[in-house]
């Protein structure tokens, strides 16, 4: 599979602090990659690492196979992007916010700037002042921009704020029309566990700096529902039975209950594995442990911002 985007080894060092340390992860092609963290993690300072704004003090960034560092231009022209909100001119229309985008990238074809308003479904309303314009309507006015160029790699920092539920939904059914209609990647940051669960396809967590984790979001979703609470006696006994079963994650005691992640279909085995060995059971649940409750445990309890 190709990647659009590595990141091998990153770091951004400001007057000695560590901002972002030792990253690294890959976007492949035609996929949506979701970035999360909580606030000062370090998601900010690395998609401005990302689009050129700020140079890694350390490591390499690669974009549809050109290093930042030596092919900068090249890198730029493969990226699409939206940091924070999309820039626009309120007093132009939309149309007119496009050909001025156009005039920088030195696009004279207005067949282009049209593809891209069709594409977002923009076509009514283009020709209207962008003031008027809804903040959904902006959102995808920004995007239309972000893909003037062709990019191959769209990155999209925390894209559904201010959204209402309809906004959300829209922008969700876009973002996967481009992954499988025109086979962009997209990188996107937010702080909406569900979205990111409902948009990607993969994600990496970023805490203090640091990569806590690059997954899929089936992965996350299997880790989230495959959790056991034992209470049994004597737990030293049952732990050391369960600590034996490489397939048995995450195995934790607290207070009176052994917690750990095993699949469903084994706990009827450990029942009868801990009757065997004079284990009384006196009680077994599977948890609710939902993706939120996920995050916090991988990120020492820090919420989503």
């Amino acid at each position: 599979m190709n990647k659009v985007l590595k990141v091998e080894n990153v770091s951004k060092i400001i007057k000695g602090k560590v901002l972002v340390d030792q990253i690294s992860f890959e976007v492949n092609e035609g996929e949506v990659f979701g970035f999360l963290g909580p606030n000062g993690a370090g998601k900010t300072t690395t998609i401005r690492m990302l689009v050129g704004l700020i140079s890694p003090t350390k490591g390499k960034i690669e974009v549809a196979g050109y290093q930042v560092k030596t092919h900068f231009k090249k890198a730029m022209e493969e990226i699409g992007c939206i940091v924070e909100n999309p820039e626009l001119y309120g007093y132009l229309t939309g149309w007119e916010n496009l050909v001025q985008f156009a005039r920088m990238l030195q696009i004279t074809d207005e067949l282009k700037i049209n593809e891209v308003v069709k594409l977002v479904k923009l076509d009514e309303r283009i020709h209207e002042k962008v003031r008027n314009y809804s903040l959904g309507m902006k959102q995808r006015l920004g995007i239309a921009q972000a893909l003037l160029g062709d990019p191959k790699l769209l990155i999209l920092d925390e894209p559904t704020n201010g959204l209402d539920p309809a906004g959300i939904r829209e922008l969700r059914e876009f973002i996967h029309m481009l992954v499988k209609q025109h086979n962009i990647s997209v990188f996107i940051s937010s702080h909406l566990l569900s979205e990111i669960e409902m948009i990607c396809d993969r994600v990496g967590i970023i805490n203090k700096g640091k990569m806590v984790r690059v997954s899929t979001v089936k992965e996350l979703v299997e880790e989230a529902a495959e959790r056991v609470e034992w209470k049994v006696s004597p737990l030293s006994s049952a732990q050391e039975l369960l600590t034996k079963d490489s397939s048995i994650q995450d195995l934790v005691q607290k207070d009176d209950v052994i917690q750990c992640r095993m699949s469903p279909e084994k706990i009827h085995d450990y029942i009868q594995l801990f009757m065997n060995e004079s284990i009384q059971v006196n009680g077994v649940r599977t948890m609710s442990v939902t993706l939120e409750d996920l995050f916090m445990e991988m990120t020492g309890g820090e919420a989503l911002g």
